[in-house]
Order: structure tokens, then C-alpha cells, then sequence
């Protein structure tokens, strides 16, 4: 019979065992205080099949480190339902059989009550592997830590975003939080009723030709030692050289105050200036503005977490579609930056924008003066670029079912740099690519123009 040899509980190795259980402990408490003003019918709705109901976020997470940490890795681990393993798999089709994504509002049973008491299992399997891990498992056991932590940052950036689109639905408006409301309610109060014709026209930053280093490689033992710095997804490796020509970006993401203009100015009504999907898909659905904007009184109002609020001017815009971010674009004389462009632009800038921890939930106006280089790179909105979510050269999916977390999805995506309102400070960085469907909507999108020299 073999023996499990334990880590020893007054090693360096414990010593940094304990801190991944503090980070996992700090991250699963994160994701429940974002789910803490919801009424419990609010975490069964799906509004559409690209949102999934809170309490199937809730579960997936937990699903995560049961599959590809407990189970393999806690001897005498017992699920408390072995049917949470179908129910709650995402895509993981090398793992098991997935639950079909556009049903999971049909998922009553397991209750919300049960869905908590799977969390606290969950929490308390782990703290019992993390103080005593078997020597021989603890590397594979902390990466997979590791990714699971930032795998659930990346379900907590989609609660704020699924819960916004469900309550959106709602033609009550709810408020999700009421201090959210004051906080915008404040802000729509020092704004005027009506864009402003004072000239506040982007600068724009001249980014010279050469050959860039673009991407990540992994970190390094040392790095990883200190509290998981240099994380990377699979996709983001490897690092490469890549040639940039010389290109300008704007200091400032596009404004709710802009995109009136391009609306003002026929900008949905005119063929000339749309991809040809993109004009087939606005005749489709009656797009004639972004998502969540609605018209109340002669005044542009939008719906937020704080519930239907009137919009900010000066505020990024948000919830466009790629379709929609080509098209303005292309009416501004300009274009979308590529991934490549945008990296080369954000590696040296410090994350100055707004992010969960401001809890306000909603892209806010820069409080920078012009002149002081690119804005709002990282927070307020995802930025869409030109560029199509592609493997990079000599790109290499990570082995068995983790192999499935990005690189089946490289077709079909596109890009989008810097994190928004609803992404966790210390999950972002200049390197990572997020990707969405070119049509999607419901994600906290905005946009950033460029164009050559």
C-alpha cells in the first residue's frame, strides 16, 4: 500500500499553502457578496441563453474545484450529489457529459439553500486538503488552485453582468443596490440634460514601427511564490515577437456623449459604414442604440444596478456590440486598435480605471486631465480591437479537460483588452485576452479608436 507523504505543517511549503487557502477563502467570499443583495427568485432566472442564473454561477464554481481538485487529489473525498457533476459541468466535454447551456434556468432542484450548502462543503474540503496536501500532488494541485481562483474571478465579472441583463428584463427596473442608485442618481445630477458642444475631442498618442514583444510566457517557481504573481491564461502564451507598424491611439475611450452624436447623425441608418453581418443583424433586432438605453421624457436614460438611471455624457459608452464599435469607427474617420497595438500602448500604464472594488458597477468618467497619456486603459469597459481570438504562434492548450478552457473557443471571438467595472483589480493585467461573439451585447463593452499614421 503506498503512503501519502503530507507537507509538513512548520515548512515554507505550508507557510504557502496557508496563504493560497486565505486567497481562495478571500475569492469565495467575494463571489457571495455580489449575490448578497439578490431576492431568491432572483437567482433562477435566464434571460437569455448567453446569461446564466446566479445560482448556476454559484455551483459551476464550486463544480470546478470539486472536478479538478478534490475528487483527484482529497483521498476519501465524497460529493454530496453525484449528479452536481452533470449539472453544473460548463463545456468540459473530455470530463463528462455538460448540461445543455440554454437550459440551466430550468434547474430548480438543487434549491438555492442547497446550492450554499454546497459552497460550505466545498470551502471545508479544501481547507482540509490545503492544511495537509500530499507532498508528492502540491505543484498540480496549486496550479490548479490557481486557475480555479481566477476562474471564479472570471464568473464574478459574469454574475454582475447576468444579473444587470435579468433584472434589465424586468420592466419594474429593480434596483440591485440601492447605494449604487444614489452613487449614479449623484453623478446624473452634475451632468447636463444634453451633450455638451464643448470641444472634447480625443487626443491622440503616436506609437512609433518596430518589432514588439507581445503575449506572456508562464511564471516562474519564484514568482508563483509570491502571492500568485504573474498568473496567465494558456492563451496568452507564448510570448512573441511581432512586428507593429506605427499606428495612434486615442487618450480615452469613446463616450456616451460621442456615440449620441454618431446615433444623432444617422449612424444605425447608414449602410456604408457597417460590416455586412452587422447591418443584417441591426435590421434583425431594431438595434437603434446600445443595450439598456431607453428614452424617457426627451432624455437618454439607461438601466444600471442602481436601476433605470439617467445617462452620464461623459461616461464611456458600453454594452455595443463589435458590430457597433466597427461602425462608429468607421464613421470617426478611424479604427479599432488591434490586440497587438493595444498591448503595445497599455504595457507601461497603471491601472487607473474602475473596477469591482469601486462598487459602483458602472463605467465612470475618467478623473484624469488630458495630456497625461492613455485613459481608462484597465477597468470601466472591455475594449473591443480589430483583432479575431486566434492562437498565437507556437501556442500550446494546457493538457487533459483544462485544455478545453480556451482553446476550443478560437474561432468565431473576438478580442477585447482591459477589464471593465465589474473585473477584479488584481485579475487584470496587460497581457490577457478576453473574447466575445462579435454580436454580444450583455458584457460591459466599450470602445477605444486608433488609426494609422
Amino acid at each position: 500500500m503506498t503512503q501519502t507523504t503530507r507537507v509538513p505543517t512548520d515548512t515554507a511549503d505550508a507557510a504557502h499553502t496557508r496563504e493560497w487557502l486565505r486567497r481562495f477563502q478571500r475569492v469565495r467570499r467575494a463571489s457571495e457578496a455580489l449575490c448578497a443583495p439578490l431576492e431568491t427568485e432572483d437567482y433562477m432566472v435566464q434571460s437569455m441563453a448567453d446569461v446564466s442564473p446566479p445560482k448556476w454561477h454559484l455551483a459551476h464554481v464550486s463544480w470546478f474545484f470539486e472536478a479538478f481538485i478534490l475528487t483527484p487529489y482529497l483521498k476519501g473525498y465524497e460529493t454530496p450529489d453525484p449528479a452536481y457533476d452533470f449539472l453544473f459541468n460548463s463545456y468540459y466535454e473530455t470530463h463528462g457529459k455538460p448540461f445543455p447551456r440554454h437550459l440551466r434556468g430550468t434547474i430548480s432542484r438543487p434549491t438555492v439553500k442547497q446550492v450554499y450548502h454546497f459552497r460550505a462543503h466545498i470551502d471545508r474540503e479544501m481547507e482540509r486538503l490545503l492544511s495537509a496536501p500530499p507532498l508528492e500532488h502540491l505543484d498540480e494541485i496549486i496550479d490548479r488552485l490557481e486557475i480555479g481562483l481566477h476562474h471564479e474571478q472570471q464568473h464574478q465579472e459574469l454574475l454582475v453582468m447576468d444579473i444587470k441583463h435579468i433584472l434589465s428584463c424586468n420592466p419594474l427596473h429593480p434596483v440591485y443596490r440601492d447605494d449604487i442608485r444614489s452613487r449614479l442618481l449623484a453623478n446624473a445630477e452634475q451632468a447636463p440634460t444634453a451633450p455638451a458642444p464643448v470641444n472634447n475631442e480625443p487626443r491622440w498618442h503616436r506609437y512609433a514601427a518596430g518589432v514588439r514583444q507581445i503575449g506572456a510566457d508562464y511564471p516562474t517557481q519564484s514568482a508563483r511564490e509570491h502571492d500568485g504573481e504573474g498568473f496567465v491564461f494558456d492563451s496568452e502564451t507564448p510570448r512573441h515577437r511581432q512586428y507593429v507598424a506605427e499606428f495612434e491611439l486615442a487618450d480615452r475611450p469613446v463616450t456616451n456623449a460621442d456615440f449620441l452624436k454618431f446615433i444623432e447623425d444617422g449612424g444605425y441608418t447608414r449602410t456604408e459604414l457597417w460590416l455586412s453581418d452587422g447591418w443584417h443583424l441591426i435590421h434583425q433586432t431594431g438595434w437603434q442604440a446600445p443595450e439598456y438605453w431607453l428614452r424617457v421624457e426627451g432624455r437618454w436614460h439607461t438601466m444600471s444596478l442602481g436601476g433605470l438611471v439617467p445617462l452620464d455624457p461623459s461616461a464611456p459608452v458600453c454594452h455595443v456590440s463589435f458590430y457597433e464599435a466597427d461602425a462608429y469607427a468607421r464613421w470617426a474617420g478611424a479604427r479599432l486598435p488591434t490586440e497587438a497595438e493595444w498591448e503595445t500602448a497599455a504595457e507601461d500604464q497603471r491601472p487607473t480605471g474602475h473596477f469591482v472594488e469601486d462598487e459602483v458597477l458602472q463605467p465612470q468618467a475618467s478623473a484624469a486631465t488630458q495630456g497625461q497619456g492613455p485613459q481608462q486603459m484597465f477597468g470601466d469597459v472591455w475594449e473591443w480591437t480589430g483583432s479575431a481570438f486566434l492562437p498565437y504562434p507556437g501556442f500550446t492548450p494546457l493538457e487533459g479537460s483544462l485544455g478545453e478552457y480556451n482553446g476550443k473557443f478560437m474561432s468565431g471571438q473576438m478580442v477585447l483588452r482591459g477589464g471593465c467595472c465589474a473585473t477584479p483589480g488584481d485579475h487584470i493585467r496587460p497581457s490577457y485576452r478576453n473574447f466575445f461573439p462579435p454580436q454580444a451585447r450583455w458584457a460591459v463593452s466599450g470602445i477605444r479608436l486608433a488609426r494609422d499614421v
